[in-house]
């Protein structure tokens, strides 16, 4: 293991603050009090955990449409970001991002995007900013597999390996582009495959292996650093919930997504591993869980009791001056 007993009792309360803020999101959405559509990244914790937790504040994370996780595992303050679901005025972004535009710049975080496919444009931009300033700073651009699909990631792949930029590339296949099976909507049924056609190095990962994600973006983020140019990691995973929050899901065989999350937790994975071979007690383990539980608690709470934004917001955070 490349992380210390710290490092990665840090990453288990990451992926598990993701996976119960997700968890919640799925209850309190029924209640209509938060506006637009919600898209949950439960199940795929491991990746955005694997991937974030080699990089620093300075480093740039470009997101999806199902962003709650990548702003988790960046670093992005957990109750802004409740509040900023909840349309409050304390939000992450004044309230008026919502789940599909949830960004914090002073952590990295771009934000996430409604657009398929607009993360990697937005990261080989940050990218080649850090390399014209000469700093040791790198990119991550999170897509699914269906914004692998889409001519903006085609072409900021090319662009990446034309001007040798320090970004990364990380391809979260979780099976389905909304409601339509990979292995119909990729034509050469290799995304992994199609990026290192582009002229790059490729690793393909169990995205439920928070190690062999962990050890995968390491290696990558390390090349980028050092002006080797940029790296793809496709992670194969799944997620528990629908495409959307009310995604009734008939595209999906009967019980396979309760199958999957005893089979393809990636939670259950790392206690398993830690504590088999003794990195931690499972009390230890639990008594992240209560804190975290503790944390979300909190943040729905305090989302509830904030203000909304006032007519005086409405025509603030419009343009930016330089």
């Amino acid at each position: 293991m490349s992380l210390d007993r710290n490092s990665l009792l840090d990453a288990y309360r990451t992926m598990r603050t993701i996976r119960v803020f997700e968890d919640r999101i799925h209850v309190e959405n029924t209640t209509g009090d938060i506006p637009g559509f919600v898209h949950l990244y439960a199940g795929q914790e491991a990746v955005a955990t694997g991937v974030c937790c080699n990089l620093t504040p300075a480093d740039a994370v470009g997101s999806t449409h199902r962003g709650h996780g990548h702003c988790i595992a960046k670093g992005c303050d957990v109750k802004a970001m409740m509040k900023e679901l909840f349309g409050k005025r304390d939000g992450l972004c004044g309230g008026k991002g919502g789940s599909m535009h949830v960004a914090d710049l002073e952590r990295g975080m771009l934000g996430a995007n409604a657009i398929v496919g607009g993360s990697p444009p937005l990261a080989i931009g940050a990218a080649l900013s850090h390399k014209t300033r000469e700093t040791d700073g790198v990119a991550v651009s999170f897509s699914g597999d269906g914004g692998s699909n889409q001519g903006t990631c085609f072409e900021s792949l090319n662009m990446a390996v034309v001007l040798k930029l320090p970004c990364i590339f990380v391809f979260e296949n979780n099976g389905y582009g909304e409601g339509t099976g990979v292995d119909y909507a990729v034509g050469c049924k290799d995304i992994g495959g199609r990026a290192g056609a582009f002229g790059m190095p490729v690793k393909k990962v169990d995205g439920a292996d928070f190690f062999a994600v962990q050890e995968a973006a390491a290696e990558a983020i390390t090349r980028a650093r050092r002006g080797a140019g940029p790296s793809a990691i496709e992670a194969a995973i799944t997620r528990f919930y629908g495409h959307y929050e009310g995604d009734p899901q008939s595209y999906r065989p009967n019980g396979e997504a309760e199958e999957l999350r005893v089979a393809r937790d990636c939670l259950n994975n790392f206690r398993d591993k830690t504590v088999a071979d003794g990195t931690f007690t499972a009390e230890e383990l639990d008594a992240v869980d209560t804190e975290v539980e503790q944390l979300i608690e909190e943040s729905v709470v305090e989302a509830r009791e904030s203000a909304f934004p006032t007519e005086d917001d409405l025509l603030t955070d419009v343009y930016v001056s330089y």
